[in-house]
């Protein structure tokens, strides 16, 4: 997220913006694979983009069988759709990566495959698009897809429902889920793999995967303020959004963060998710992706709303700006 200066050294109202921003990052900063390919659940961009699609999973989160209201209680919240509730914004990232792909190849992308799924809300969304779109899912954590084979996928029309597979299934060896235009590496799911040779072997695994015009879009975060030790807390309706960030060696890169909830009940889901990442910079990834056999790679950062926050409009840029926290994507070409 830009915040519209260049200077690295900020004034005290800069960084006071910078936190507000930073404060809405932490919405989008948790995926807690243990193994390669697998996540608990996933995170979605930080922007001001609104979160459509969430009306569903509020009421399914705030309502019982008989559609009476409920008080959200650590004992009677569902931390998964808290999370998607919090979090996830899958239309505004479905919109940037179609459009996308479509400038960048001069077509329209049909084929898509969700890297660490988790409930396969962003795969879901892809084929709710257009009568011809396909989509994959890849995860290693079984019960969380089988809960979004339940929550989301069944909420699917009949023919949305055949379009899209899901596989439990490692994304360093996704067998016959190839051929796709596009795949997706989002909410910084990758950040598991946190030596050069594991990251250089999944994408690797990715370019041979895609077809011969293909794309992989992911996001990445960073920031001066993304290094430090705090807990940030964001309210949401019926409960509070905790980001943690526990732990940051700067040599290695080693990277721990927890998602908590709180409830007005005074109740709380402790550590809901864990991270265990390597905070990755753009440049050593931009590096890595060139070397296994991608031709070409784009930054896309976000704007200034003017008031501190990013205005959800990402756009090429080739230097970024030194500011507290961004999230950007970044697309690589085939």
């Amino acid at each position: 997220m830009g915040t519209g200066s260049t200077n690295v050294r900020k004034t005290s109202k800069h960084l006071d913006k910078d936190r507000a921003k930073l404060a809405r990052l932490h919405a989008t900063s948790a995926n807690p694979p243990a193994k390669a390919g697998a996540k608990a659940s996933k995170p979605s961009k930080a922007t001001n983009a609104k979160r459509r699609g969430t009306s569903d999973a509020r009421k399914k989160a705030t309502t019982g069988k008989a559609g009476k209201k409920l008080a959200l209680t650590a004992k009677t919240a569902d931390k998964r759709l808290l999370y998607e509730l919090a979090v996830q914004s899958t239309d505004a990232e479905i919109d940037f990566v179609d459009r996308t792909f479509k400038k960048l190849r001069g077509r329209t992308a049909r084929s898509m495959r969700e890297d660490f799924c988790a409930s396969a809300a962003t795969a879901c969304e892809w084929v709710k698009r257009r009568p011809d779109n396909t989509a994959i899912g890849l995860d290693l954590d079984k019960p969380i897809l089988d809960w979004g084979t339940q929550r989301n996928i069944a909420q699917l029309a009949d023919d949305e429902k055949s379009r899209i597979k899901l596989h439990l299934r490692d994304v360093l060896k996704p067998g016959n889920a190839t051929n796709v235009d596009m795949i997706l590496a989002m909410n910084f799911s990758y950040s598991v793999f946190n030596t050069r040779e594991l990251m250089l072997q999944y994408f690797r695994a990715v370019h041979a995967s895609l077809v011969a015009d293909g794309v992989l879009f992911m996001d990445i975060y960073g920031g001066y303020e993304s290094q430090r030790m705090q807990v940030e807390r964001r309210a949401c309706k019926g409960f509070t959004y905790l980001w943690e960030q526990a732990l940051f060696h700067p040599i290695t890169g080693a990277y721990r963060c927890h998602i908590h909830f709180e409830f007005p009940d005074k109740t709380r889901i402790n550590r809901a998710f864990t991270y265990d990442w390597r905070l990755w910079s753009i440049a050593e990834i931009k590096d890595i992706l060139i070397d296994a056999g991608f031709t070409r790679t784009t930054v896309y950062w976000e704007g200034d709303d003017k008031k501190g926050g990013g205005n959800g409009v990402f756009r090429p840029h080739p230097k970024g700006q030194p500011d507290a926290c961004y999230v950007c994507y970044i697309a690589a070409e085939k």
